[in-house]
């Protein structure tokens, strides 16, 4: 399954190149990240899920420039791998079939008193799973 978002780019968000600044991409990521473990699940009744994590890695490939603020990008989000306290988001950022962006995250589950990974509970686990890009035989 694929998680998609809208994100809206800004006309800020344009450098003086008149194009998206690199730094732009991570926010559009970022914001499609909450929608996905938050904000869409708020709309079909269901907990946000994964809240208590933090960004360990972040890289971006730049494929088209974008030169235009005003306008809304999809932002499909599926993972790409589950660890054991961390699990990795790829992301690609498109419009009208163009491909602007891939963007790969990893995110460590911390536990908020101790400020330490712990591991991922078994309901993100099955959550994660529904969005695995090659699932291990048995859980398509």
């Amino acid at each position: 399954m694929i998680h998609h978002c809208l994100t809206h780019v800004r006309w800020d968000d344009l450098d003086a190149f008149r194009h998206v600044n690199n730094a732009s991409y991570l926010t559009y990521a970022q914001e499609s990240r909450s929608d996905f473990l938050w904000f869409s699940r708020e709309v079909k009744g269901l907990d946000p899920i994964l809240t208590e994590l933090v960004v360990a890695r972040a890289e971006v490939d730049f494929i088209e420039p974008i030169y235009e603020g005003g306008i809304d990008v999809d932002v499909a989000i599926t993972v790409s791998r589950i660890g054991n306290s961390s699990f990795e988001l790829s992301y690609v950022i498109s419009r009208d079939g163009m491909i602007f962006a891939k963007v790969k995250t990893v995110q460590v589950t911390i536990d908020m008193d101790s400020k330490r990974s712990r591991p991922i509970r078994e309901d993100e686990r099955e959550f994660l799973n529904q969005y695995l890009e090659n699932p291990p035989e048995g859980m398509q």
